[in-house]
């Protein structure tokens, strides 16, 4: 029941902030689009922890101000390699394990790497994400574990799928 309120609330967050009306009229329609859109979710069973992730939300905005830090910095160090004289880049393909106990953790890391200027998550099976980097450099931040230590910290309590209720 918590997945389904969160899925409503945040429906209904993300609608109010979106749209910018707020007469009677245009509010009574998002709540609608917002109800028929649960609806909808529930009858196709997507409403879990995996489909709603509402334990994440109090680690997030760290994470989210964390990750935005990384792209920053990466997109400095992209810059300088394109604009410097000569030839800065080294492309390189690693193997990353991805100790996320979740499919969505893993996910979240996959997408981590890849918002990174420089570097690409091309292949997540098993645990394994294989990622190109634009520098053997950018590659070996990979291999140090920063971001797989920030994913794992952001679910630290959630719950396995498996004894997640709905």
């Amino acid at each position: 029941m918590r997945y389904l309120l969160g899925l409503l609330v945040g429906l209904a967050i993300l609608w109010l902030v979106l749209s910018g009306h707020y007469a009677p009229m245009f509010l009574a329609f998002g709540l609608g689009s917002c109800l028929f859109t649960v609806w909808l979710c529930h009858r196709l069973g997507s409403i879990d922890a995996e489909g709603v992730p509402v334990d994440l939300l109090p680690r997030l905005p760290g994470y989210m101000l964390w990750l935005l830090w990384q792209i920053l910095k990466a997109n400095v160090d992209v810059a300088a390699r394109i604009l410097r004289p000569g030839r800065h880049i080294s492309p390189t393909m690693i193997t990353l394990t991805a100790h996320q106990r979740t499919p969505l953790g893993q996910a979240v890391f996959a997408n981590s790497v890849t918002l990174t200027p420089g570097t690409i998550t091309v292949g997540l099976t098993d645990g394994q994400a294989e990622v190109h980097a634009l520098s053997e450099a950018g590659s070996h931040d990979l291999d140090g574990g920063v971001i797989d230590q920030r994913v794992r910290a952001l679910e630290s309590r959630v719950r396995h799928l498996s004894s997640a209720g709905s």
